[in-house]
């Protein structure tokens, strides 16, 4: 829920080893369910290199790995904040474009528009009714977007946590993919699932977190700070479509340090070691690979061989997002088509939770 992009969604990684490992989770109420991934990303704006990273890669491979995997554009989700319809329309079908280029594939997985299955919303209500107020307010990412936001934010951005509680279980989903900042989120879900369960009888499973084995990839011109599709300056994110030159201009101006030797050293060279994991992920190197072959570089020629892998590795995907763009019939085929077989799973999970909850 990359999730909130992805949904957005990463460091607290003894956090979700715990709930990935800890004698609760382990109890799945139903034990014979399908192994069901899900996971979500918002359509706004272009999805960038750690995005790409840190989930659509992840999502390409689960593909493979599990037989039933959901993948939804949560444009609910977007609307937390001020959208302009014809331009959320239209970043519903880029992103379909995008994830379709990067590898999804709707034989294999079921990618489908949140807002045509609406027993999102309906599961949503009932599981907020479930939900005391300081619970929501005590997530850090409420606390730290209404402090940026001049009239406090959204009672949609206050809640949407609990829809995407909603969107993963659902599906009765057992894995979820997710990153360091969705900790408090999968924290929420699994509590959902095992309050509605206990109050109700055992009908959800208790979802998994998968680990991403690619760390948050930071900011190019602050790599104390994760890069960002909403970061102001347009030189600290690389964006999947960006041109060649773009990306070169991008890496050229790269906050490095005043040492040219090329090492990993994250605690106290942040943006060198930066470098070097973006260059170890899209060359499929070990960092000690990548390193080794920065040796006898200095920074500003080793931005340049990491600006040339990542170009590399998003060529073909540019040419098939440019593509792809030019037939919308087909990307909102994908979508239709999508979206009828989750709610296909969908619809009797809802029906049967209205008469748990006594709705006749």
């Amino acid at each position: 829920m990359a999730m909130r992009s992805m949904w957005k969604a990463r460091g607290c990684w003894s956090c979700i080893r715990a709930l990935h490992k800890g004698p609760e989770a382990a109890q799945t109420p139903q034990k014979d369910a399908v192994k069901r991934v899900f996971s979500g990303i918002q359509p706004t704006g272009i999805p960038h290199l750690g995005n790409y990273l840190g989930a659509i890669e992840t999502w390409v491979r689960l593909q493979e790995e599990y037989s039933s995997v959901l993948y939804s554009i949560v444009d609910l989700h977007s609307i937390t904040v001020p959208q302009d319809p014809a331009v959320l329309q239209q970043s519903i079908l880029d992103m379909t474009a995008v994830l379709l280029a990067c590898g999804i594939n709707p034989e294999k997985s079921i990618l489908f528009q949140q807002s045509q299955v609406s027993e999102h919303t309906q599961l949503s209500w009932i599981l907020t009714c479930m939900v005391r107020l300081p619970r929501l307010q005590h997530l850090h990412q409420w606390k730290a977007k209404v402090a940026t936001q001049k009239h406090g934010g959204t009672v949609g951005l206050l809640t949407y946590p609990v829809l995407q509680a909603a969107d993963i279980l659902l599906y009765k989903s057992t894995h979820v993919p997710v990153g360091e900042d969705q900790v408090q989120h999968m924290e929420l879900v699994q509590g959902l699932a095992r309050e509605f369960n206990k109050k109700y009888g055992e009908f959800f499973p208790v979802p998994r977190s998968i680990l991403t084995s690619m760390k948050k990839v930071k900011s190019l011109r602050d790599p104390s700070v994760k890069m960002s599709k909403s970061d102001p300056d347009k030189l600290a994110t690389v964006r999947i479509t960006d041109s060649p030159e773009e990306i070169v201009q991008k890496f050229r101006k790269a906050m490095t340090d005043f040492t040219s030797e090329v090492t990993y050293e994250p605690t106290c060279r942040a943006g060198v070691s930066n470098l070097v994991a973006i260059h170890a992920a899209v060359a499929s190197l070990p960092i000690e690979e990548a390193v080794q072959q920065g040796a006898g570089l200095d920074t500003a020629r080793y931005k340049l061989l990491v600006a040339d892998a990542v170009i590399q590795r998003f060529a073909p995907i540019r040419r098939e997002i440019e593509k792809l763009k030019t037939d919308r019939g087909h990307l909102e085929k994908v979508l239709q088509m999508g979206s009828t077989k989750a709610k296909e799973l969908a619809h009797p999970v809802c029906q049967e939770v209205k008469k748990l909850v006594g709705f006749l």
